[in-house]
């Protein structure tokens, strides 16, 4: 039964990170990754790891979410002719997303991860302050960088699509 769920919070979580990626729609984009931050909050709770899954809701998909949709509204993102991207765009975004894969892959190859769905080789701490963070830069490292990773893309990807050039009708 944990797997079937683990499965459905992981399922979600793709999707909804590839609908932030393939939508137009700067705001929808953004609710998406609101969804996606909550899909993967579900796997924390898998994985006992309830701090991190508050945090993860709280700060990252209340509060971060909350300033991309107003800085989405702010800059007006939703008008305005765009210009089209340069093949370096493409190139370094292929680059980017070739070695995050190649990272991926080398870090499950080492055997570093955890082994069973639920993390059944973590031994249970005690609720203090200093064993989650000390979990918090031990076992959950990689999944907390990853998700500021994805932020700083977000973010970067809101400061593109409002940037509004002048003079696009000499080009057409």
């Amino acid at each position: 039964m944990a797997d079937l769920f683990f499965y459905t919070f992981a399922t979600f979580t793709v999707v909804c990170a590839a609908a932030v990626v393939g939508l137009k729609n700067t705001v929808a984009s953004a609710l998406a990754l609101l969804l996606c931050l909550v899909g993967v909050a579900g796997v924390f709770i898998l994985l006992d790891a309830f701090l991190l899954a508050a945090l993860m809701v709280f700060v990252y998909a209340g509060a971060v979410v909350a300033l991309f949709l107003f800085i989405i509204m702010l800059l007006d993102a939703q008008g305005g002719d765009r210009k089209p991207f340069k093949k370096t765009a493409y190139v370094s975004g292929g680059i980017a997303f070739a070695l995050l894969t190649l990272g991926v892959l080398s870090f499950w190859k080492s055997g570093a991860q955890t082994t069973g769905v639920l993390g059944s080789s973590i031994v249970p701490v005690g609720a203090t302050l200093k064993n989650y963070g000390e979990q918090l830069f031990t076992t959950y490292l990689l999944p907390v960088q990853i998700v500021g990773f994805l932020l700083l893309i977000a973010m970067l990807g809101v400061i593109v699509l409002s940037k509004k050039f002048e003079g696009l009708e000499d080009i057409k």
